[in-house]
């Protein structure tokens, strides 16, 4: 799939949805309230052939996330509606577009230079069209191109450095998706003391030998990779599952995961009421992140009732899980290759 991008101010166009009126679920998706959701699918906007604008207006990370929404159904004084923004080596990508987004990017600093935004579940099959009648719609005109893909579970997107994984979760019987961002595996560490003690000159030699290529010196040494570049070593795994009852999908994809950012819409008194609408318990989803041995849990999508105080969900998820952390809008979280995890709020 190609990579297309916005111009930075363009990233999210709420003008471009005015029918969100026009269906009766309050699924914020996009600034469109949906019917039920049947199928799922990721809009790329921008113009063909240009790249990325290295746009990051909040301080650098390697790869952070950023909760602009973390509302279940409708927002609260406190909580605007599901949206998220996973931010890797300059490029951003978005999870979700809940009405008031792009307010949200600008009051938490998230770069506009985005090319891509995916949803964890848009329906019926075929909605897409809904979206291409909102561009006829309105004052202001768009100036570039949407393109929009509909995903099928494990159709990854190959980026550069990543894959990006859709996988079928269960939300109210319907289809919709989480997202894994599952870095390639990384180079073993170079050894430069070593290769200086081995009288091998820096520069254009140590590079071929870390690339993997054996080399040969001028007093005819041949010198091995295995020498000096240690084991390959894994890079980092992100799973995002929208909204979802538990279920053995997101435990196998979540699987040693760095971070599991999973829904919460609902506490332990109200197990049934999840279970009816298709979502989750805070218990409910530290135990998949138990089960899945993650490093850390991220809880998200609150009913309104624990808008203002989540104290309650963070205790029934330590019960089971230690490493957990309450999202509220604007936390944003880095995601490093050492255990350490650094949570800014």
């Amino acid at each position: 799939m190609p990579l297309l991008c916005a111009p930075p101010r363009f990233a999210v166009r709420e003008a471009l949805f005015p029918l969100r009126e026009w269906v009766a679920r309050p699924d914020f998706v996009v600034g469109i309230r949906l019917l039920s959701t049947d199928c799922w699918c990721a809009a790329k906007l921008g113009p063909p052939g240009v790249a990325v604008r290295s746009f990051l207006y909040s301080h650098s990370m390697s790869l952070s996330l950023r909760f602009l929404g973390t509302a279940a159904s409708r927002p609260t004084v406190e909580r605007n509606v599901a949206a998220l923004a996973l931010m890797r080596e300059g490029e951003t990508l978005l999870f979700d577009c809940g009405e008031g987004t792009q307010r949200q990017m600008m009051r938490y600093h998230v770069s506009f230079a985005l090319a891509d935004v995916f949803f964890t579940h848009w329906g019926p099959r075929g909605a897409t069209r809904v979206l291409r009648r909102a561009e006829q719609f309105g004052f202001d005109r768009l100036s570039f191109p949407v393109e929009i893909a509909e995903l099928d579970p494990d159709q990854a997107l190959r980026r550069n450095g990543y894959d990006l994984i859709p996988f079928g979760v269960d939300h109210r019987g319907s289809a919709s998706l989480g997202y894994a961002l599952v870095e390639q595996t990384r180079k073993g560490r170079f050894n430069p003391e070593l290769a200086r003690e081995m009288g091998i000159p820096e520069g254009p030699l140590w590079g071929q030998i870390h690339r993997g290529n054996a080399v040969s010196l001028p007093d005819g040494r041949r010198i091995e990779p295995s020498v000096l570049v240690g084991p390959t070593r894994p890079g980092r795994r992100v799973v995002i599952t929208g909204d979802t009852r538990p279920c053995a999908a997101t435990t196998e994809m979540a699987r040693n995961a760095d971070l599991l950012v999973h829904e919460a819409t609902f506490g332990e008194e109200e197990a049934a009421r999840a279970a009816e609408t298709g979502h989750s318990t805070a218990r409910e989803a530290a135990s998949v992140a138990r089960d899945a041995d993650v490093r850390r849990l991220v809880l998200t999508h609150f009913s309104a009732r624990y808008s203002r105080d989540a104290s309650e969900l963070e205790r029934e998820a330590r019960e089971v899980f230690a490493n957990v952390l309450v999202a509220r809008d604007g936390t944003e979280i880095d995601v490093p290759y050492a255990e350490r995890i650094c949570v800014e709020c």
